[in-house]
């Protein structure tokens, strides 16, 4: 754009704000700072899609992949400490106590990819600690079944004894199901862990489904098992509708996939007139709850008396 001849007819490359904005994107300093910017947030950004899922499992991923993003700020700023160290303060202060909860360090452990890529996990403190935290927590006072996980099941997968030693048990998908046979308590423990999602998508379109249900006028008039029961039925019902729609339709969550064409709604401040409708309205041509995203950009703004109206 500013290389263009077109720009130095335009009036604007004569006024402040242009002649700075030239001086801005013809600086060497600015472009050595955009690119440290995405050495850092591109491991960061690889996370975040990861967690933003709410139909594929994916906690399992949280703790390894932050760990792994890490180690991935820290070679691209050439392993120099005070340039990183910053950077992972800031990463570390902003997980503790959210992603690095027992759950998450019991799910880390749990998930082969990572605990055969690096056997030396199972010795670190924070983990082992953590272990037995979420075991406390999901074993209140079971102290033979928390006993017989850590001392005898948790080894047999460490050491990758009978069935988990098979070469193909990496490669499958229901790995746990398919292979956790000899450890049943571990098996039964690992498959709830490792189902959960780690996005709250699930809980904000059932918030959606209250708010349409249960109005300030109408919710006078509706018990709390009515207004449950409405809800419980929308809800499902939406589900069923969605899981018809997709079935022709590729898997892929939006932010996973690889085109950024997929996430263009998502980033910019407005959406096409049909997929609003689209959003809006059931398939009987009923008003249904709106999602979070389209709540944001269409319902009207709060705006003062002082406020003129544009």
């Amino acid at each position: 754009m500013f290389v263009c001849p077109e720009w130095e007819a335009c009036k604007f490359s004569k006024s402040v704000k242009g002649k700075a904005s030239y001086t801005t994107m013809m600086s060497m300093g600015f472009w050595s700072g955009v690119a440290l910017c995405l050495h850092v947030f591109t491991p960061l950004v690889r996370v975040l899609r990861i967690v933003d899922c709410d139909r594929k499992p994916s906690i399992c991923f949280v703790y390894g992949e932050l760990e792994q993003a890490k180690e991935e700020i820290k070679n691209s700023l050439n392993n120099i400490p005070k340039n990183y160290e910053p950077i992972i303060e800031i990463i570390d202060a902003k997980l503790k106590n959210r992603l690095d909860s027992p759950l998450h360090l019991m799910a880390y452990l749990l998930n082969q990819y990572y605990n055969y890529r690096n056997p030396l996990i199972h010795l670190e403190q924070e983990i082992s600690l953590g272990v037995i935290e979420c075991l406390d927590v999901l074993f209140p006072g079971e102290l033979d079944m928390q006993n017989k996980i850590i001392s005898e099941e948790l080894p047999m997968y460490k050491e990758r004894e009978s069935t988990f030693g098979k070469a193909l048990a990496v490669k499958v998908v229901t790995w746990w199901s398919n292979f956790g046979v000899i450890t049943p308590h571990l098996q039964r423990l690992a498959m709830r862990i490792i189902s959960l999602t780690t996005s709250s998508s699930g809980c904000e379109r059932n918030w959606s489904a209250f708010e349409g249900v249960s109005t300030y006028k109408k919710r006078n008039r509706l018990d709390t098992n009515l207004l449950n029961n409405l809800v419980f039925v929308q809800f499902n019902a939406r589900l069923m509708s969605t899981q018809k729609k997709e079935k022709d339709r590729s898997n892929m969550e939006v932010l996973l996939a690889s085109d950024s064409t997929y996430a263009q709604d998502w980033i910019v401040d407005g959406i096409d007139d049909e997929e609003e409708v689209g959003d809006v309205m059931g398939e009987d041509g009923s008003p249904r709850p709106r999602s979070s995203r389209i709540r944001e950009l269409y319902e009207d703004d709060f705006e003062s008396e002082d406020e003129e109206e544009k």
